[in-house]
């Protein structure tokens, strides 16, 4: 799988007031680097032809939202049509982590327990709130839903595309 040019940092849900501010749903580890005044966020729409380079105006925190509005869009009209767009940065924006990985990384890891039992591979990371939870596809087809938790993921090895966790009950 190659890397892509672009991470997602964010996803529009909405517009909020008539001011053009839209609710964005964060979805990077660092929005105190993504969602402040002039940073630059390219949008990926259906409606796009190619992508669109959008720069942070103002944010505040709403409930679970960041309202952010955007040099580029002076009211709701303009902001309206992008509801259900892809905020990102380049590639080479990312933030470099010890032992950190991407989710584009994780995404076709093979995952076995500690005992060397292949369970499958991971096809999609939910976000639910506190922890992702990696979606495991097995063998047969089933899906294994694995929290990202220190007592059940043991090691993440993206080089050889190899995730070991430790088996719990009510994993399966």
């Amino acid at each position: 799988m190659s890397e892509p040019d672009w991470l997602t940092v964010g996803h529009i849900a909405g517009t909020h007031g008539v001011r053009g501010e839209v609710r964005v749903v964060s979805r990077t580890d660092y929005p105190e680097l993504r969602f402040v005044p002039k940073a630059k966020l390219m949008l990926s729409h259906p409606q796009l032809k190619e992508n669109l380079v959008l720069t942070v105006e103002s944010v505040r925190t709403h409930q679970k939202w960041y309202l952010i509005r955007f040099q580029e869009w002076p009211d709701l009209t303009a902001a309206e049509p992008f509801k259900g767009g892809t905020l990102m940065v380049d590639r080479s924006q990312g933030v470099e982590e010890e032992d950190g990985f991407y989710h584009f990384e994780i995404i076709g890891c093979e995952v076995v327990t500690t005992e060397g039992e292949y369970l499958g591979t991971i096809t999609n990371i939910l976000q639910p709130g506190a922890n992702d939870v990696w979606v495991v596809r097995s063998p047969k087809g089933k899906e294994l839903l694995i929290p990202y938790i220190d007592d059940v993921v043991k090691d993440v090895d993206v080089t050889t595309k190899r995730v070991t966790i430790q088996w719990m009950e009510g994993l399966g």
